[in-house]
């Protein structure tokens, strides 16, 4: 299997991409084994979030009376707090993870590298024990970050450049794999999990990314010869100070919390808080040292301005959208009717219902805005993101209804949660692609490779201002309160963008 790693790239061309004139649905043969290496990891890894928070609770306090036991006996606060630290990582480790990408491995190891870890992760997860499933938490996060940013850019690699026309499809493609594998974790691994054995689940998860990594590994035949390839070999003394500076900081933590630790007084918010605090001050760092780089034209540096409002108003919308593991979680497990036509469902597989309405709502979108282009009159994307923010703040609107009225007692119906869903997944469609797409339109030329990464950097900007809310702000998710204080914010973001959108528009540029 190394070897597959390292072949030539004179044996690599005897059966690249399409090679013969095979096709996968009319794209290069090398998309089939990325697409069913994305499917896998998504499943694994929404099978695994799907579990999360009510694993943290289970046996404890906060637990749903009557179901299984076996978890850490969290309070449901700090098993949000936890989960909210944890996707934010995940995403923020997406920059890292190129960087090893572009500079030591090359996406092909990078992403061989990254499903080994990512199995290993759910492993120590299926393994009962309170370190076992922190250290697994901590490897899936890893290796999710390594493998994110790198498989995408496999998939680019198997087109003739950003002109090739069927660019935009295979990464459609590519797009229904993420759905695909989201939307079978929680009918599967969630089920299983929640109803059989939490720790079983996790095995299953951890059996899905070692399917993938056989299929990626079989594939790399496939592949574009330029996915083994490091773009830009970090030198041997660059090398040795980056090592050098990681140490000390890992000895400077090792330290700090030896102490803490020594001295009785750690907790878990001496693990979230400054997690969290990390997971907003690095994004908001990154782009003040990317607009006050000299090197970036007059030109670069105005449309980076306009960025930042686009990366600020996203970060309002993931801080909500992201809660579908935490809060929505915690009342579908809670307060949400089980009983669908007279079937008793698990809570988990409430989380499949957004990967649906993705794939169900998708397509027709992209022909809304299509049909809108051929007469002139599609919006601009400052207006997408308004109507993003709207959607996104209307979805908590509409979830403090069934917040207030529902109880253990008196359940809300499903629908609820389905409705909200359905909402957010609409403003998911007008923001998400959008953003991608700006990201790549905006990035200036010297931070072409690096922008995607701080797209992302936005969802970890919003997962831990959500955690700082409860851990520092001690405000209470669940509060009718804080719901439609978010909610609020979400709308008057929106008003914002729209109310500047002309200021905005022209700090884009050529950029629409």
């Amino acid at each position: 299997m190394a070897s597959s790693l390292t072949k030539g790239a004179a044996e690599q061309e005897k059966t690249s991409p399409g090679a013969g004139g095979k096709t996968f649905l009319g794209h290069p043969l090398g998309l089939a084994p990325l697409f069913l290496t994305e499917m896998w990891e998504r499943f694994s890894y929404y099978g695994m979030r799907a579990l999360l928070v009510l694993y943290l609770m289970a046996g404890g306090p906060d637990a749903k009376p009557g179901s299984q036991g076996g978890g850490l006996a969290m309070p449901e606060a700090s098993s949000f707090a936890i989960y909210g630290v944890y996707a934010g990582m995940v995403y923020l480790l997406a920059m890292p993870g190129g960087w090893f990408g572009d500079r030591i491995w090359g996406p092909r190891k990078t992403v061989a590298i990254a499903a080994s870890i990512i199995m290993a992760g759910h492993l120590c997860l299926a393994i009962p024990g309170k370190p076992s499933f922190f250290i697994g938490l901590a490897l899936v996060a890893i290796g999710s970050g390594l493998l994110k940013s790198n498989i995408s850019t496999m998939v680019g690699h198997l087109y003739d450049g950003p002109q090739d026309p069927r660019r935009n499809g295979g990464f459609t493609i590519f797009y229904i794999g993420v759905n695909l594998g989201a939307g079978l974790a929680p009918l599967v691994i969630g089920a299983i999990g929640q109803k059989v054995s939490w720790h079983l689940g996790f095995a299953i998860a951890a059996i899905g990314m070692g399917l993938g990594l056989i299929i990626f590994l079989l594939g790399t035949r496939l592949l574009s010869p330029e996915s083994s390839v490091v773009p830009k070999p970090l030198p041997a003394d660059e090398r040795k100070s980056i090592l050098m500076k990681a140490l000390l900081w890992f000895g400077i933590a090792a330290v700090f919390y030896g102490i803490v630790g020594g001295t009785g007084h750690f907790t878990q918010k001496w693990a979230t808080i400054p997690l969290a605090l990390l997971g907003v001050a690095i994004p908001a760092a990154v782009l003040v040292r990317i607009k006050r780089d000299k090197e970036l034209t007059s030109d670069e540096q105005t449309k980076v301005t306009g960025y930042i409002w686009f990366f600020v108003a996203a970060a309002v919308f993931w801080m909500i959208f992201e809660q579908a593991g935490s809060t929505l979680s915690a009342f579908a497990e809670k307060r949400t009717s089980d009983t669908i036509f007279g079937w008793q469902i698990p809570s988990t597989l409430f989380q499949s219902i957004n990967p649906i309405w993705v794939m169900a709502i998708a397509p027709v979108i992209a022909w809304l805005w299509l049909w809108l282009a051929r007469r002139g009159s599609e919006p601009s994307s400052t207006v997408k993101f308004s109507v993003a923010m709207v959607l996104i703040g209307a979805s908590f609107f509409v979830f403090a209804i069934p917040m207030s009225t529902a109880t253990e007692d008196s359940k809300a119906g499903p629908m609820w949660l389905v409705m909200i869903y359905m909402i957010q997944t609409i403003g998911e469609l007008c923001l998400s692609p959008v953003g991608l797409s700006l990201t790549t339109k905006m990035a200036p030329v010297k931070y072409a490779s690096q922008m995607m990464g701080v797209w992302f950097l936005a969802v970890t900007a919003g997962n831990c201002t959500t955690t700082l809310l409860r851990e520092v702000g001690g405000l209470d998710l669940n509060g009718i309160g804080v719901i439609l204080g978010q909610a609020t914010a979400a709308v008057l973001a929106a008003f914002a963008v729209w109310m500047y959108r002309k200021k905005i528009e022209a700090l884009m540029g050529d950029v629409r």
